[in-house]
């Protein structure tokens, strides 16, 4: 591994190219704070796909492309004089100091849970009116939803007990289902929500990540699908002409594959 010379070094090269590009290419000197973040989203998200693959070579190539983006932000930041990479770098050591106490200072915690609190607890003292402040308006739902119950939690709001929770997520699959009977389509959705809420609180209760969950299934899901055209398309037969028996047999095949 690099030195932490070398990785200085290499974070001051990376620098030094956003100052060349930013002064000489023609894109980078059109780019602002706004055009930039959909691509920074984009970016994220590559990021969590390599994750999720486990593809180490990956994981480094899209770690590099959002290195690029804080760089390019903090760039466009020294330029209007609000910031630079210095007052970034600064600010969240600053930040971690003052939220790690039991590290750089006199308190003492039993284990991770405890920092959690503790983390959110400093998070109010700093002045935030809840502690759902931190969770950001454009996520996705499903990650929404998981942050949330993090966040309640981290101030005692929480189940006790596992089963507690399970009974819950029965509890409103039944009235889901009752509202389906029913027919009224805006309370379906509202207990549809409720379902998933719950569902997403029980898999934090016993260390599942929901989004990694779904986004597993849906890429085995794709697998699978991807397998069945292929085999469609070497019979010269369009899916739309298959009938849903002779597709399971593809399917079965693609699960046992």
């Amino acid at each position: 591994m690099n030195t932490r010379q070398q990785q200085l070094d290499a974070f001051g090269r990376l620098l030094d190219i956003m100052d060349d590009l930013r002064e000489k290419c023609p894109w980078d000197k059109k780019q602002t704070l706004q055009t930039l973040r959909h691509l920074t989203i984009e970016e994220t998200y590559e990021l969590g796909d390599a994750i999720l693959d486990n593809d180490l070579q990956e994981v480094k190539k899209e770690l590099g492309d959002l290195l690029l983006h804080l760089v390019f932000y903090a760039k466009i930041g020294s330029e209007t004089g609000d910031f630079d990479i210095a007052d970034v770098a600064n600010s969240i050591c600053e930040k971690l100091i003052h939220r790690h106490p039991h590290i750089y200072g006199d308190v003492v915690v039993a284990d991770e849970e405890e920092v959690k609190q503790n983390w959110e607890k400093l998070k109010l003292k700093e002045g935030k009116k809840s502690v759902l402040e931190g969770v950001p308006k454009g996520l996705p739902a499903l990650v929404k939803a998981s942050r949330i119950q993090d966040k309640a939690k981290g101030v005692g709001f929480d189940w006790e007990e596992s089963s507690q929770v399970w009974e819950k997520v029965q509890e409103e699959l039944a009235e889901f289902h009752d509202e389906v009977q029913a027919g009224d389509k805006d309370k379906m959705e509202a207990e549809f929500g409720d379902v998933l809420f719950s569902l997403i609180n029980y898999a934090r209760f016993i260390n599942i990540n929901p989004e990694d969950a779904l986004e597993r299934t849906n890429k085995k899901f794709i697998k699978r699908f991807t397998y069945l055209e292929s085999k469609a398309g070497e019979l010269g037969k369009p899916l739309q002409d298959m009938t849903l028996a002779e597709m399971d047999v593809f399917w079965n095949e693609a699960k046992k594959l």
